[in-house]
């Protein structure tokens, strides 16, 4: 089984610190799958040359990462060259209920919805939320071990792995290191309709500028709907960061409409932004190698964000599918962002799209656990 897109994205971020660039957001996903004893072993890899654009694309009130020793600032990190290397071992007991072993020495461990680039709601859209880094930033953890219980519809799964985030050299595994984190997810399936997830995660230093551990909580739901013509698809989630330098929160509603060969698609957020970061392009507080720091709120404001979006199918060819699309997105500017970005940015993408041929059907919703279904 294979899955992978590759848009071409002509991007303009509007503001004093936006700027207009062309770029492209891309990936590859193989997976195999057999019989080995009693359960079945899938081994997954996915692979993205986003590294070749070193400091990602520009995306406002984005903030996560690190470039040249300093934050990566409104802009949208790329993903590493390797972003998932995994063995899932999945063993049947009885009629309903299955044990899955996991590991990865790249990987997702059990926290968070399913990640941007998988959600069915999502998948239009080129740009990952302002929220990447509280709903899906860990899904490239170097390290994971997971194991999980399945009975029904109901899957409870638990994680142990490397807690911070990814270093500058993309395109190595340097920065692997100990199974210092570890989180718990919930799923509930009712059937093919609905999805529900509820996770709790512990992140050792996540930050390689910031000293200080992380809790982190996440609550989904997803609803999606097949048609002879298209699709529906729907996700709200809530996810909440209590940190060493005080709490902030990301909500999120995006949905995708597709019928024929039009397909229509949304998203809205409020995110708490790390302010100071966003005003001088440093952590106000920054890592210090002698000694653990005193607890200390930092501010943190939120920002509002919509997305408005449509894409239309060109051609297929040979399993190809080609589409060209755009959006447009309007923000909602604290004031303490006023003076340097402006109180009314508007940003826009206009793109082409392919997607890569896909026999076995595209990997929508998949989890590292739960990769093909």
């Amino acid at each position: 089984m294979q899955d992978g897109v590759v848009f071409l994205t002509f991007n303009h971020q509007g503001g004093p610190l936006g700027e207009t660039e062309l770029t492209s957001q891309n990936w590859w996903m193989g997976m195999l799958g057999r019989q080995v004893g009693p359960g079945r072993l899938t081994l997954a890899s996915m692979f993205s040359l986003e590294p070749i654009t070193e400091r990602g694309y520009s995306h406002l009130f984005q903030v996560g990462e690190t470039w040249e020793g300093r934050p990566i600032v409104d802009r949208q990190h790329p993903h590493d060259f390797l972003m998932q290397l995994s063995a899932v071992w999945k063993v049947p007991i009885g009629g309903r209920s299955s044990v899955v072993l996991a590991g990865a020495p790249v990987g997702e461990p059990a926290l968070g919805p399913v990640v941007c680039m998988h959600r069915r709601s999502g998948a239009e859209n080129p740009s990952a939320p302002i929220g990447h880094h509280t709903f899906d930033a860990t899904h490239v953890a170097m390290g994971v071990i997971t194991g999980g219980f399945e009975r029904g519809p109901w899957f409870v799964e638990a994680s142990a792995f490397h807690g911070r985030e990814p270093d500058e050299n993309r395109w190595d595994l340097a920065d692997l290191g100990p199974l210092d984190s570890w989180s718990a997810r919930l799923w509930f399936r009712p059937d093919e309709h609905w999805a529900f997830q509820l996770s709790r995660g512990w992140l050792n230093e996540p930050e390689a500028l910031v000293a200080g551990d992380l809790d982190r909580t996440t609550a989904s739901v997803s609803w999606e709907a097949e048609r002879a013509n298209g699709f529906t698809a729907v996700t709200a989630a809530y996810g909440r960061n209590d940190g060493h330098h005080g709490r902030s929160d990301a909500l999120l509603a995006e949905g995708t409409y597709k019928r024929g060969r039009y397909a229509g698609y949304t998203r809205f957020e409020a995110t708490d932004v790390e302010t100071d970061v966003l005003r001088f392009g440093v952590h106000p507080l920054p890592h210090t190698h002698g000694g653990p720091e005193p607890p200390h709120a930092v501010p943190h404001d939120p920002v509002l964000a919509l997305t408005l979006g449509a894409t239309r199918d060109l051609w297929r060819w040979g399993g190809f599918d080609f589409a060209a699309g755009g959006d447009v997105t309007f923000y909602g500017v604290p004031d303490s962002l006023v003076p340097t970005h402006s109180s009314n940015p508007v940003s826009f993408h206009l793109f082409l799209r392919t997607r890569l041929p896909a026999p076995a059907g595209r990997m929508w919703n998949a989890t590292m656990t739960r990769p093909g279904h």
